[in-house]
């Protein structure tokens, strides 16, 4: 029925294995306020398919509808219309085991100060009815790195140790589909390169892994896909690398061996400014625009090149594109209000 390896689980055939780990079919979410808030719509129309094996990024701004989502995935919120299945099973339906094929690594550290690691793997196997010969407690803490310290109080972690700590935790039951919580929020530099490792070593092996993050260079470099929500809504999903590759937008920078008192006429074609006294900057789209073009133009212009350097759109530069509100009166969506965002 799982996936991932493990004594407590059978995989099912390889024909049986459902095409995609998690699908959202017209979700929406109304959340009906009261006296002091007005209700407020968290997901309209919703659809959303992850593809078993991936490692799949939810992005979006404060407010998106991305907690309210997982919290609907994961049976904390009720959704008001429309349909969600994890591995196959329909939330609904087959609650139990919808909620068997999920683990979920909230961005709190809602750990207990007094347990071990040991401890609070042994309790959370119990939760799930995992028998105890088929438990799997220090193979989990020796995969996060908290092998040597299975028999310390969790409250004497560290801040990097109790988040492996917590990804741990949610593994116990073997699960097929993995949600990461902004998981690296508020960590240094290193634990978040550590953190790094585990979900590609989780997702390597055979964990379909769901990730929000605000940290759009993460997402960047450990997602194969990526969807972007916006206001209770998918607006973009696809392939990282086609994403970023739709902006089609580069940027040029050449730094000139004498100074420049205006913009030479031949460079006027292009989206060109002067930022400086040697330093043009001329944006330009690839699939309208050859590179050698702008060479010879600069070049026509009797500029003598003492550097020369280009920016490639990224996500970020996509990101703020899409989720970019035209009205900057547009209200918000709060998410002080369960966590909707």
């Amino acid at each position: 029925m799982f996936v991932k390896e493990s004594s407590a689980r059978t995989d099912p055939p390889s024909d049986a294995l459902p095409v995609h780990a998690v699908t959202a079919r017209a979700l929406g979410k109304v959340y009906p306020g009261n006296r002091h808030m007005p209700k407020m719509e968290a997901l309209a129309d919703f659809n959303l398919d992850i593809p078993r094996g991936s490692l799949f990024g939810l992005l979006g701004p404060n407010g998106a509808g991305k907690s309210t989502f997982i919290n609907i995935l994961a049976g904390l919120v009720n959704k008001t219309s429309g349909q969600a299945t994890i591995w196959g099973y329909d939330i609904d339906r087959q609650q139990r085991a919808a909620r068997s094929a999920i683990g979920v690594v909230p961005q709190e550290l809602n750990l207990d100060a007094f347990f071990t690691p040991r401890e609070l793997l042994e309790l959370q196997a119990g939760l799930y009815a995992v028998p105890k010969a088929e438990r799997r407690t220090m193979e989990l803490l020796e995969t996060v790195g908290l092998a040597d310290k299975a028999e310390a109080y969790a409250r004497t972690l560290s801040g990097g140790m109790r988040r492996r700590l917590m990804v741990a935790k949610a593994m116990v039951h073997a699960p097929p589909v993995l949600v990461l919580d902004e998981p690296t929020a508020g960590v240094d530099v290193e634990l978040r390169r550590q953190l790094w490792d585990h979900i590609r070593a989780l997702n390597k092996a055979g964990t379909t892994v769901l990730l929000t993050t605000h940290y759009l260079e993460e997402a960047e470099q450990l997602c194969d896909r990526i969807a972007i929500i916006h206001h209770g809504k998918v607006i973009a999903c696809d392939e990282t690398r086609n994403l970023i590759g739709r902006l089609d937008a580069k940027s040029l920078s050449i730094v000139a061996t004498e100074t420049l008192t205006e913009l030479p006429e031949s460079l006027r074609q292009f989206d060109a400014e002067l930022l400086g006294p040697r330093t043009i900057v001329i944006r330009y789209r690839p699939s309208t625009t050859r590179m050698r073009d702008i060479l010879a133009a600069v070049r026509g212009a009797g500029i003598q090149i003492a550097d020369l350097t280009t920016h490639e759109s990224d996500l970020e530069d996509l990101f703020l594109e899409l989720t970019r509100d035209p009205d900057p009166q547009s209200p918000g969506k709060d998410e002080s209000q369960g966590s909707h965002g």
